[in-house]
């Protein structure tokens, strides 16, 4: 009997939990083959206020405009072309 906790900030809409819940199941069916019957996702929305991170509130590093800007993008590597190799074969003097 999976059970899963899922603990988050809020703000997510019922279709997002629904979604999340939805997606978790499938997974431990498709990976670990759980019956559906009897696994349970439990979703615990966390308020911005009592959610911490690098020593303050995710409330006061939104005010500070420190959370939940994107990441700037890695930079695209150049594609590379791995060419093996043939060494060449060494016949002893049975394989003549």
């Amino acid at each position: 009997m999976p059970y899963v906790k899922v603990d988050i900030l809020a703000g997510l809409s019922t279709a997002q939990k629904l979604a999340i819940q939805t997606g978790i199941t499938e997974l431990l069916v498709k990976v670990a083959g759980k019956n559906p019957d009897y696994t349970f996702v439990v979703i615990n929305e966390v308020s911005d206020e009592n959610w911490g991170h690098k020593g303050t509130s995710i409330a006061e590093l939104k005010k500070a405009g420190q959370f939940g800007a994107k990441a700037a993008p890695a930079p695209k590597k150049a594609a590379t072309k791995v060419v093996a190799k043939s060494s060449p074969i060494k016949r002893g003097p049975a394989n003549k």
